[in-house]
C-alpha cells in the first residue's frame, strides 16, 4: 500500500503519513453467528470448497489400501454375506421374503449410507477442529462433507447393487419404476444432512456420543428391516409394528425394494412419510446447528 502525505493539511502540519481508515460497517468478529440468510449464503458461496474437501477425504480414506476403492463395494458386499449367513441361512429369516438376496442387498447398501452419515456427523466438529481455529467459514461445512463424502462413495456402490440385482438369481426384471431410485436417494440425502447436523453438535456438547453411536447405529439397523420383515415378524404385535413403520429408514428401504425389487407401486403415505421426514429434520436440524455457531470453535 502507497503511503499519501497532505502539507497543506492544517491537522496534519508536519505532513506525516496517514492511515487509511476502514469503516466496521458490515464486519462482525470472528465466530459470531451472523443471520440465516447471510450464513445460507456463505454457506453456498463455499460449495467448492465442500465438494473438494469430501472428495480429497473420500479418495485419502482409500489411498493407503492395496485394493483403493475396491472396498467401497466389497465392504457392503462381505456385509450382505455374514447377514446372509446369519439371518438367512441359520436363523432362517428368509421364509416369507421373496428374492432375500436383493431383499438383503438393498437393506445393507442403502442402511450404511445413512449409517456412516450419523456417526461421521457426530464427530464433524471435533475432528474439524483445526480448520475452525484456522479459518472463518460456515461450520455447517463439517456435517455437510461428511454427507457428500459419503453419497459420492455410495453412487458407485447403488450401480454395482442394481447390477448385482439383475444378475444373481432369482433375476428381477427391471421395470420403469427404476427411476424411482433416484428421488429416493434424494430424499434419504436431504435426511442425512438434518441428522448430520443436528448430531454434529450435540456431539460438539457430549464428545463421549461418537462412542455412544455405534451402539444406536446398530439398534437402528435391527429395527429398520433391513435383514427380515418387520411386517411378518410383527404381525401379533400392532402397537409395536405401528412405531417401527414409522421408522425414516424403513421408509426409505421400502420404497427402494418395491420400485427396484418387486417393481410395484409403494402407497402414497410412505412417500409422504419419507419426504415430511427428510424435509422435516433437515429444517430441524439445521437451524439447530445454526444456533450453536458461537460455541463451535470453544473446542
Amino acid at each position: 500500500m502507497s503511503e499519501t502525505t497532505n502539507r497543506s493539511d492544517p491537522a496534519n502540519p508536519l505532513g506525516l503519513s496517514t492511515i487509511p481508515s476502514v469503516s466496521s460497517e458490515g464486519l462482525v468478529p470472528v465466530g459470531k453467528r451472523t443471520s440465516l440468510r447471510s450464513y445460507l449464503g456463505a454457506l453456498w458461496n463455499r460449495r467448492h470448497f465442500i465438494l473438494a474437501e469430501s472428495r480429497a477425504k473420500m479418495s485419502g480414506s482409500t489411498r493407503k489400501n492395496v485394493l483403493g476403492y475396491g472396498w467401497l463395494f466389497l465392504n457392503p458386499l462381505l456385509s450382505v454375506l455374514a447377514f446372509w449367513f446369519i439371518f438367512g441361512f441359520i436363523l432362517q429369516s428368509s421364509r416369507g421374503i421373496e428374492n432375500f438376496i436383493g431383499y438383503l442387498v438393498i437393506g445393507v447398501f442403502f442402511f450404511q449410507f445413512t449409517g456412516k452419515s450419523m456417526t461421521g456427523g457426530t464427530g464433524a466438529i471435533r475432528s474439524g477442529a483445526s480448520m475452525i481455529k484456522g479459518f472463518q467459514f460456515p461450520r455447517a461445512a463439517l456435517p455437510i462433507s461428511v454427507v457428500v463424502r459419503n453419497f459420492l462413495d455410495f453412487i458407485p456402490s447403488v450401480v454395482v447393487m442394481a447390477l448385482l440385482i439383475a444378475v444373481i438369481p432369482p433375476a428381477e426384471v427391471i421395470t420403469w419404476r427404476i427411476a424411482l431410485i433416484i428421488p429416493i436417494i434424494i430424499l434419504q440425502t436431504i435426511f442425512n444432512v438434518g441428522l448430520a447436523c443436528f448430531l454434529a453438535r450435540v456431539g460438539h456438547k457430549i464428545p463421549d456420543l461418537t462412542n455412544f453411536m455405534s451402539i444406536v447405529s446398530r439398534f437402528w439397523l435391527y429395527g429398520s428391516g433391513v435383514f427380515f420383515s418387520i411386517e411378518d415378524r410383527l404381525s401379533d404385535h400392532p402397537t409395536i409394528l405401528a412405531v417401527m413403520q414409522f421408522n425414516p429408514m424403513h421408509a426409505y428401504l421400502t420404497l427402494t425394494r418395491d420400485s427396484l425389487l418387486y417393481g410395484v407401486d409403494s402407497p402414497l403415505w410412505m412417500w409422504v412419510m419419507g419426504t415430511v421426514w427428510a424435509v422435516g429434520l433437515l429444517i430441524a436440524g439445521f437451524l439447530f446447528f445454526w444456533r450453536g455457531e458461537e460455541s463451535y470453535g470453544r473446542l
